[in-house]
């Protein structure tokens, strides 16, 4: 009985213990109700056994103890942010639905570059709700990338198409930026520096083009159609057709004197109005750019939507190859077969940098494919019914109008009239019962645009307003618009005679079920975040959670007009106050604007916001920006932008700043100096100790701090730039913050100031900004307004310890697979190593950018883009993340990060040498592999590395850059540590492959890396030549059997350019 006892006592306590192993490597329980659900769990991607083991593997028990042994005592946060609890996801749709439901939804019909418009249900389910759309990078890697280069193609060519101008680019941040970078273009062509622009101008283009023509010394003057002066020395004449009133004016005399002179014509124009307009190349523009909006993207309180710009083509394609932003081109494949890439880019910034023709990176290529989309689905035959519609509709308001005693403005329009009614006051009382917004007019008049929703009751509703009452019903109406003469069709000199999208892809996926065929056709040829990892250093290619892309989708987000007024929009008031209070938390900044609608724009905006705080001063000799050669290409690019000389400072061998040479480089320029632009960590993955003495060297000259956010997914929770001494910084809400990078674009660039340069941020003309009514740097007074609570909804989930555990996870990533390659490859112990680490102030916010619509904080100038908030409709993803994360979840975020970039860097530092680590050989959240010494003992290149990825089933680091002939990696907090182990083992795999090529295992030139990628119908076909075998090529490791493969060979970079071509091509192309 007692030895039965004693058995049963010892199965109980063994049991026990086995229980207890157990439950230390799972999450505890506690005393309230089980957070089965807590957001910041399903964001990070290693689970709590993972982390462990990783943070084992580095010789570290806690993320706290990696975090405080890599990031500089003197810059730590030493207490919690001051965020909302984090909520789980089905309370922040309910919060962020109640504050949606704030916004009032007026039938809008305002105008103004912004209009209405239908959005296909099947493009939204497949393309807009779809991770493999809307995770993909700016497409560098051709091979696994030819879905979106296509659509983009199809993109190009229908702006192509519509303008009558053969050469395009795959998108713009917005019209009012592509008028002002079709500005610099005609200014950089002719070698001149003055333009002069049409008075009816959209305002929101006039104060953008300020704000940007300014800096360059471009002097911008009015345009007089009466007298038709156009000097010499003037390099463009820039013209809204139709204009902002609606009129559309005869050209031809304009055109013809200003090719007298030497001048290039610029017109704005409406892609819809254009399918009854005659085209800008019919009528001998040099340049034509606008907005795709009403091709298939919603309001969304103005932005994200593409901007587009097309240039006429002479013999040597001279503006074509000067012309701005990511140009597709077509080329040929390594087995000769037809293929998509990225053409023209030793004109960009991560190339040229400050000789660069513009500082784009994003772009807004989802917005773009979403409009190529809407041209294929509808074709030529159904665009022209639908703009036929919008014009009739106007005809018979028009009609209607004057039959009642009102009076119109012009004869000659597509959509918009400019009405004098007879009692201004009952029609506004009138146009409040009914829920509608009109453009009101200084003189009195009364704006109405129609739209492609325009429908037979909202007619008899707008008839109803004009006149009082009306007799008509629904059934007449739609019987009489089609009958109704209208100025466009008939025998009118405006109306367009060419014809336009007859490639047969755009006739051809007219059926839904053809056009989801198409798309996921078009899908499944690219490598998403639904394939696997992908690993780019510097572009923090994280989770894109579910949760926080529905809000995005909501009409009482996507159906505001960006210059209704203010107190109909309390739900994205709400929104914005929210995002800037957590923001300014987070960074310990003073104030934001959300106006700049990318990260280049928002390291532009910031600099201006710098020279207008220093020309207040009266310090306007100030003009020399400091840069480490390390720099991100779009700081160069932008300061030159600012009109800035650029100095650039060395890095030491360390990789770090060359403190001796910023320090003589700040006295040589001590009486020029006006900033400084910095990344931390550093572009070279590094926390660097000596940022504030960095800082204060600058400030101890006169200079101002801009600290470049692009890597603050390593900070958030561990640091905040306004604390160490930083005066500006923009946040790539599209990389930290979760909205998505869409394949090249939407992003969100807010700039956070301390509080001296507050008053000079941007405003808008319309829409002023805290009062700001100049200076906008977008069409929108809060830029990309629409995806903002992508941002809101994760920081709102994650809170601090969320936040915080992200960056924590993103550098224990790394340095786990950094650390790991010594032990997989030499078998040896790290115990004594080091390891690698990568990864608004007050003053400034008066100089923030205004809007000269709808005022930003009261200020109504300096717009960076055409709408008051920029791409207002995607912040919601950014509140839902920070709510949902909270302080503690924003904190994991950061240290996870940080702790997966270590893991991986210290998985494969034994086969690759980590070219930079800081002073306890930590990196941060991302770090760089050296590819160097391959070339001179295989003759592999890094491009050789990056395309045999594909083989393996992954998207390349970063090429080349921030170090040439390097890979840079950044694994993020979202991925697990199965993934990142598989990454690691592919990079050990092709090391083993380049070792085979030292031994003479393998031939120099035929070989795997040499002859990547490897296509299905290479590896299927029954020509198989290479001197190894099948099974090497295509599945070098038993996951590859599930790989998305590459759809065409290496792409030839030299015949694209050499040939270009950025059109679609022949149908049989595509066979």
């Amino acid at each position: 009985m007692e030895m039965e006892r004693l058995r049963m006592q010892r199965c109980v306590l063994g049991g026990a213990a086995t229980a207890l192993r157990a439950f230390r490597a799972t999450p505890r329980i506690s005393a309230r109700m089980v957070r089965y659900d807590a957001f910041a769990d399903r964001h990070i991607g290693p689970s709590r056994l993972e982390k462990q083991q990783m943070l084992d593997f580095l010789g570290f028990t806690t993320l706290d103890e990696l975090t405080n042994t890599n990031v500089p005592n003197q810059i730590k946060l030493e207490r919690e942010m001051d965020l909302p609890k984090p909520i789980d996801e089905y309370s922040m749709l309910r919060e962020l639905k109640k504050i949606a439901e704030m916004n009032k939804i007026y039938r809008s019909y305002i105008g103004m570059g912004y209009y209405d418009t239908i959005v296909p249900a099947v493009i939204l389910r497949n393309i807009t709700q779809n991770i493999g759309w809307i995770s993909q990078y700016t497409p560098y890697q051709a091979e696994i990338s030819q879905g979106r280069l296509e659509s983009l193609l199809n993109f190009q060519t229908m702006v192509a198409d519509l303008t009558g101008l053969p050469s395009t680019n795959a998108s713009l941040l917005d019209e009012s930026t592509a008028v002002a970078e079709a500005i610099a273009l005609a200014a950089r062509a002719t070698r001149r520096h003055k333009a002069l622009l049409d008075p009816y101008l959209h305002p929101q283009n006039i104060d953008v083009a300020k704000t940007r023509s300014g800096p360059l010394g471009i002097d911008l003057g009015e345009l007089s159609f009466e007298s038709l002066k156009i000097d010499k020395d003037v390099a463009a004449v820039v013209v809204q057709y139709p204009d902002t009133e609606g009129r559309i004016r005869n050209l031809d005399q304009l055109i013809a004197k200003a090719h007298e002179n030497g001048t290039l014509v610029v017109l704005v124009c409406d892609l819809m109005a254009l399918t009854l307009l005659k085209s800008p190349g019919d009528l001998g523009a040099d340049i034509a750019v606008g907005s795709a909006q009403r091709f298939g993207v919603p309001l969304g309180y103005g932005g994200p939507h593409a901007g587009f710009m097309a240039v006429k083509k002479d013999s040597k394609n001279t503006l074509g190859r000067m012309m701005p932003g990511r140009i597709i081109g077509v080329t040929r494949g390594a087995n000769g077969e037809k293929a998509f890439r990225l053409a023209l880019q030793t004109r960009e910034q991560h190339i040229r940098r400050d000789k660069a023709t513009s500082n784009i990176c994003t772009a807004q290529a989802l917005l773009a494919n979403m409009s190529a989309m809407y041209a294929v689905y509808h074709g030529p035959k159904r665009i022209l019914e639908i703009a036929r519609a919008i014009h009739k509709s106007t005809a018979f308001l028009e009609s209607e109008l004057v039959k009642a005693g009102h009076s119109t403005a012009h004869k000659d329009y597509f959509d918009t009239l400019k009405v004098t009614v007879k009692d201004l006051a009952a029609f506004k009382q009138r146009a409040e019962e009914k829920h509608m917004n009109f453009r009101y007019f200084a003189d009195g008049t009364v704006g109405v645009s129609l739209d492609e929703a325009t429908k037979p009751s909202d007619l008899l509703d707008l008839l109803y307003v004009f006149n009082g009452s009306t007799k008509l019903t629904e059934d007449e109406v739609a019987d009489i618009v089609p009958e109704t003469a209208s100025p466009l069709i008939g025998n009118s000199e405006h109306a367009r005679t060419s014809v336009f999208l007859e490639h047969p892809i755009f006739n051809t996926y007219h059926s839904e079920a053809q056009l989801v065929r198409y798309m996921k056709r078009l899908e499944n040829k690219d490598v998403s975040l639904v394939h696997s990892m992908i690993p780019l250093g510097s572009c923090t290619m994280k989770l894109n959670a579910s949760s926080q892309l529905i809000p995005i989708t909501w009409d009482s987000f996507n159906g505001l007009h960006p210059f209704a007024p203010v107190s109909q929009a309390a739900g994205f008031q709400k929104l914005f106050s929210d995002v800037e209070k957590w923001l300014c938390e987070i960074t310990g900044y003073d104030n934001f604007s959300l106006q700049p609608n990318s990260g280049a724009n928002g390291e532009y905006t910031g600099l201006l916001t710098i020279r207008k705080y220093l020309n207040s001063l009266g310090q306007q000799k100030r003009n020399v920006c400091l840069i480490p050669t390390s720099a991100h290409g779009t700081n160069p690019a932008s300061a030159s932008m600012a009109n800035m000389k650029v100095v650039p400072v060395e890095s030491d061998k360390h990789g770090n700043i060359n403190y001796k040479d910023l320090a003589a480089k700040a006295e040589r320029f001590k009486d020029e100096l006006a900033a400084i632009m910095v990344t931390y960590p550093s572009t070279h993955g590094v926390f660097e100790s000596s940022i504030r003495d960095v800082i204060d060297k600058v400030h101890e000259h006169g200079g101002q701090v801009y600290l470049d956010g692009a890597n603050m997914n390593a900070q958030v929770g561990l640091c905040r730039p306004g604390d160490y001494g930083s005066d500006v910084s923009h946040l790539n809400l599209h990389k930290t913050f979760c909205i998505p990078h869409g394949g090249g674009g939407p992003g969100i660039g807010p700039i956070g100031v301390k509080k001296h340069l507050a008053p000079f941020l941007p405003g808008h003309p319309v829409i002023p900004v805290d009062g700001r009514t100049d200076g906008a740097v977008a069409g929108a007074p809060w830029g990309s307004a629409s995806i903002l609570p992508i941002t809101w909804a994760y920081i709102r989930m994650m809170g601090h310890a969320g936040l915080k555990k992200a960056s924590q996870m993103a550098i224990l990533n790394a340095n786990y697979m950094a650390r790991k390659a010594g032990r997989s490859l030499q078998n040896r112990s790290n115990k004594g190593e080091r390891l690698l680490l990568y990864l608004r102030k007050k003053h400034l916010a008066p100089f923030l950018p205004g809007h000269p619509v709808i005022p930003v904080d009261g200020r109504t100038d300096g717009a960076v883009a055409g709408a008051p908030w920029g791409s207002a409709s995607i912040l919601p993803i950014t509140w839902a993340y920070i709510r949902m994360m909270g302080h503690a979840g924003l904190k994991k975020a950061s240290q996870m990060a940080i702790l997966n970039a270590n893991y991986m860097a210290r998985r494969l530092e034994g086969a690759y040498r980590i070219v930079y680590k800081d002073e306890q050989g930590l990196v941060a959240h991302e770090f760089i592999l050296d590819c160097k010494p391959f070339k001179k003992s295989a003759g592999v290149d890094v491009v050789d590395i990056a395309k045999r990825l594909m083989d393996y089933g992954f998207h390349s680091p970063t090429m080349s850059w921030p170090v040439h002939d390097c890979l840079m990696i950044e694994p993020t907090e979202s991925e697990d540590k199965g993934e990142m182990d598989r990454l690691v083992d592919a990079l050990l795999a092709i090391r083993e492959e380049i070792a085979m090529i030292e031994r003479g295992e393998l031939d120099k030139q035929r070989n795997p890396l040499k002859m990547a990628p490897h296509t299905l119908a290479k590896v299927s076909s029954n020509d198989w030549d290479l001197p190894y075998s099948r099974e090497l090529a295509a599945f070098p490791k038993p996951w590859c059997h599930h790989k998305t493969w590459p759809t065409t060979g290496r792409v030839d970079d030299q015949y694209g350019d050499k040939n270009l071509v950025c059109t679609c091509p022949p149908m049989e192309a595509y066979q």
